[in-house]
């Protein structure tokens, strides 16, 4: 207890016995029958759930005070003699855990109880929970044997621009979307030089898809980073992302699980944004929200001192340009998911529910498809590592007049003029992009 608490119990506990210290009031009620009176009557008592005090607990309060001669600090409660000790385990059971203890220094306390209990070490008429020997465990300093290892953590910067970007999600505001309040995501890329933000936009989610469509703005926008790191959100962890940093010769770096302070650049930004951006929007949609914050990026952000460089990002960033690598010119490509599927005897395969033809020679193949969730109408069909350009969605009443020759050639449209096309080799000229197929006449 606090001093203070102690104040509140002794004087509690003189008002219990003044009279019985000071002579009795002007009605002379006899001290046992005074007592009797306490001892039937409800109290509040401080600091406890019992209503009720005792004759012998009056008392020793009343013998405590006369011996001190009236001193209130007679009435303190006292530390409890037996404190850091438990009291619902015998001497013999605490040694038997502590021996157990130090067998099973990384046990936790459910695997000790039931080792307990396997062995029969437990001592008749005891007990074991949770809770009990949980609370031994940490009076004696045993929960974590030797778990403090001091950690050689050093402030760190990348040495320039695009050498190492942080990246994270930050919980955002409720908007209004589709007619309901949502809450927003705020996806932002770091860089670690320069502390510019080269990408950063709320989304309705924060999954692989809100994120890929962040990092291909970012890298368009910046180019390319020699590394990335990031937590172990499941987003992070995606084989997609995977598959498009090492495409792009990024090293993908995670972060220790519950170890956030390297990524603190990153969450330094985000207090920035909560603190300076967010408290004084006042728009309702996700669009208001994200113009407003280009606004605030760009504008105060971007052009504000750092106060760890001692210049603004956009200054720092763009003052060593030489070592930046450009985003290639088919970044979109690399952003495609990949998939495996075989072809039907029909020459059909299904990719997000619908169907698609593919070229005759590819009947009963293993193929690869890659495609944009974001454009299921654009998908390429490889095998072998050759395209076969563009797969067609099924029409049924376009195949319904479509006489069947033993010709393997169709007329195609492509991006230039109509040609022949051998389906059953790969395809060489413009990708199909269109168009309806005919049967070719000899």
């Amino acid at each position: 207890m606090t001093e203070e608490q102690k104040k509140r119990v002794a004087v509690f506990r003189f008002g219990v016995i003044h009279d019985l210290i000071n002579g009795n009031d002007v009605n002379q009620v006899p001290q046992e029958a005074l007592i009797r009176q306490k001892c039937a009557r409800k109290w509040e008592i401080p600091y406890s759930e019992k209503t009720r005090i005792g004759r012998s607990t009056i008392l020793r309060w009343v013998r405590l005070y006369r011996l001190s001669n009236g001193k209130i600090e007679s009435l303190y409660p006292g530390d409890r003699s037996d404190r850091g000790e438990s009291r619902a385990l015998d001497e013999e059971t605490i040694l038997a855990l502590i021996r157990l203890r130090q067998e099973m220094p990384k046990a936790t306390a459910t695997v000790l109880i039931k080792t307990m209990a396997e062995r029969g070490i437990v001592a008749p008429g005891i007990e074991l929970n949770l809770s009990t020997v949980y609370r031994f465990l940490h009076q004696r300093q045993l929960m974590k044997v030797n778990s403090y290892q001091p950690e050689d953590r050093r402030k760190f910067e990348a040495e320039l621009p695009n050498d190492l970007w942080q990246s994270d999600v930050m919980h955002g505001p409720l908007v209004a979307a589709g007619g309901k309040m949502k809450k927003s995501y705020l996806i932002a890329l770091l860089d670690d030089h320069s502390r510019l933000i080269t990408h950063g936009k709320f989304y309705l989610s924060e999954s692989i898809l809100s994120y890929v469509d962040a990092l291909e703005k970012a890298l368009l926008k910046r180019g390319l980073p020699r590394k990335l790191y990031v937590d172990n959100g499941p987003a992070f962890r995606s084989l997609h992302l995977e598959h498009i940093a090492a495409s792009l010769g990024i090293a993908l770096i995670h972060s220790r699980p519950y170890k956030p302070q390297g990524r603190g650049k990153i969450e330094r930004f985000f207090k920035t944004v909560r603190e300076d951006f967010l408290a004084g929007f006042r728009g309702e949609t996700l669009d208001d929200l994200n113009m407003a914050f280009d606004v605030w990026l760009s504008d105060i952000y971007h052009a504000r001192k750092h106060t760890a460089t001692g210049q603004s990002p956009f200054e720092r960033f763009t003052s060593n340009m030489a070592c930046l690598r450009a985003a290639p010119v088919d970044l979109r490509d690399h952003f495609r998911k990949a998939a495996r599927r075989t072809v039907a005897k029909d020459r059909t395969l299904t990719v997000g529910g619908k169907l698609y033809e593919a070229p005759v020679a590819l009947i009963g193949k293993r193929v690869e498809i890659l495609y944009h969730e974001s454009d299921p109408d654009r998908i390429e069909i490889r095998f072998g590592k050759q395209s076969y350009g563009y797969l067609l969605p099924v029409d049924i009443h376009v195949n319904c007049r479509v006489k069947r020759h033993n010709h393997k050639t169709v007329l195609v449209a492509t991006e230039n003029q109509g040609q022949i096309l051998n389906l059953s080799q790969p395809y060489q000229g413009g990708k199909l992009w269109s168009g309806k197929k005919e049967a070719s006449h000899e």
